[in-house]
């Protein structure tokens, strides 16, 4: 979308974002909606895709070798398409359009996809002071404070002990060991809780806070992310 395209859509409410078509109420017409690459097959732990043949209770095998601490993931899409262009606008362009026309894409997804059951809160962690002021903002706080209004959750925050380098290009045992003990979490937790992140690679991130929110009374932990990369690639 040019940079005229997003000028008109913001003038013009009642536009699909993607096409500019007429979109009633939502920020997308139907066609563009269902042309979304919507994750529809994924482990039941860490939502890695696979085809749509493979049984949706069979666990992956990196999952196997390796399972993480959460319980279970729920991701709507994958990073592809439209939905990697919003979410490299919103995150690395401080695009707030973007990010809205996300979040309700999200609450959306809980609604048609039955999102997770029971959670009794929502735990994001935040970006480490100096990279939230050299992006311009902390999406995934942004994102968080705004889908726990939506579905009527408190919101909590984990910290970062400490500046890690971006994961971006990492290998999966080195994004494991890049955010090991970083985070911290200094309230309790009730037992059933929902991690958001912005995207999942390989789950090191959510792994991670995960451990920290166990440490703080959660006992059921479902990982969610906007969108999940395909098998075999990082970001």
């Amino acid at each position: 979308m040019t940079w005229l395209d997003r000028v008109l859509v913001w003038a013009m409410p009642g536009y699909c974002s993607f096409c500019l078509a007429g979109a009633g109420d939502s920020p997308w017409c139907e066609q563009c909606l269902v042309g979304l690459p919507w994750h529809v097959s994924g482990c039941p732990v860490c939502s890695e895709p696979r085809p749509a043949s493979v049984p949706s209770h069979v666990i992956c095998g990196h999952c196997l070798k390796r399972r993480p601490d959460f319980d279970q993931s729920w991701v709507p899409f994958l990073y592809e398409d439209e939905i990697a262009q919003l979410i490299q606008r919103f995150k690395f362009n401080a695009d707030r359009r973007a990010g809205q026309i996300l979040l309700q894409l999200m609450v959306h997804a809980f609604d048609v996809q039955h999102g997770p059951e029971h959670v009794q809160a929502i735990v994001t962690a935040d970006l480490h002071l100096s990279r939230a002021r050299e992006r311009g903002f902390d999406q995934t706080r942004w994102l968080g404070q705004r889908l726990a209004h939506a579905l009527d959750l408190p919101l909590y925050r984990a910290t970062r002990r400490r500046q890690t380098p971006t994961q971006r290009g990492l290998s999966r045992s080195a994004r494991q060991r890049n955010v090991r003990h970083v985070y911290h979490v200094t309230s309790a937790l009730p037992p059933c809780v929902l991690l958001l992140d912005d995207v999942m690679t390989t789950g090191a991130t959510l792994d991670a806070l995960s451990r920290a929110c166990r440490e703080k009374g959660a006992e059921h932990v479902t990982a969610c992310a906007m969108a999940r990369t395909p098998a075999g690639r990082a970001i």
